[in-house]
């Protein structure tokens, strides 16, 4: 997918995100995280939006804290959501090509342009469907590419980092496999007492399989819905419930 592709579908699922938390209103709970309410959802949102936007906009190479966002609630919060959402989409559409800023995990990405404004469109969409969820109703949709994309990321980014808790002690191999989008949508993690290792191929044998339409395995390895389909060990599948949330 193009960076364009991307900045697309943040400037959208932002302004779902909004509405949603605008209908829901920010005392709901959010089912898919019952730690939170949506204020703390949009707070936690709208805070990752500006932190992204002042990386690219001021050039950071090294990290920087998250503000803490402004006590504000009800419609306020959320128009100051929609503000960030905003500022990070016109900073991102403004970057230049060759902007150098620092990036945080190893997901292949061509550029830190193209890496943040990929981020921060998996961001904004997985919260998107956590709004949704606190408001009730038939989600928005996630298109199957985009879908595919973010399971790579996840796998090959957020899960190749020395953070990811997802190990086990006894080697295991999990395959996951997105099952409409064709040959290329297969990965195999290889867990060790270290991060895991992923490859996107069928690469040997796999002691268990996590499977289903690339959407609904993207939402489920976000730990936002039960996996589609579980075949082999179900262990396997408990221990991604159990560790791989991020």
């Amino acid at each position: 997918m193009e960076t364009a592709e991307f900045l697309e579908i943040l400037d959208r699922e932002g302004r779902l995100l909004a509405a949603a938390a605008g209908a829901a209103g920010t005392d709901a709970k959010v089912p898919t995280c019952p730690e939170w309410q949506v204020r703390d959802l949009v707070r936690h949102t709208g805070a990752v939006h500006r932190w992204a936007a002042a990386l690219v906009a001021d050039g950071h190479t090294t990290p920087r804290p998250l503000d803490d966002p402004p006590e504000l609630d009800g419609a306020e919060l959320v128009d100051w959501y929609r503000d960030g959402h905003r500022l990070l989409v016109d900073t991102l559409a403004a970057a230049p090509a060759d902007l150098e800023c620092w990036t945080f995990h190893p997901a292949p990405s061509p550029s830190p342009l193209a890496f943040w404004t990929r981020r921060q469109a998996h961001e904004t969409t997985v919260h998107r469907y956590d709004a949704e969820a606190a408001r009730g109703g038939t989600p928005s949709p996630v298109a199957r590419d985009f879908a595919v994309d973010g399971i790579d990321e996840l796998l090959r980014g957020f899960h190749a980092r020395s953070r990811s808790r997802l190990r086990s002690e006894e080697p295991r191999v999990l395959r996951v496999r997105a099952v409409d989008a064709g040959p290329d949508a297969v990965w195999t993690v290889r867990l060790t007492a270290e991060p895991p290792v992923t490859v996107r191929a069928e690469d040997g044998p796999a002691e268990a399989e996590l499977s289903g339409p690339a959407e609904l395995l993207y939402l489920a390895l976000w730990n936002r819905t039960a996996p589609p389909r579980v075949t082999g060990d179900p262990a396997l599948a408990a221990l991604w419930r159990e560790r791989a949330g991020i």
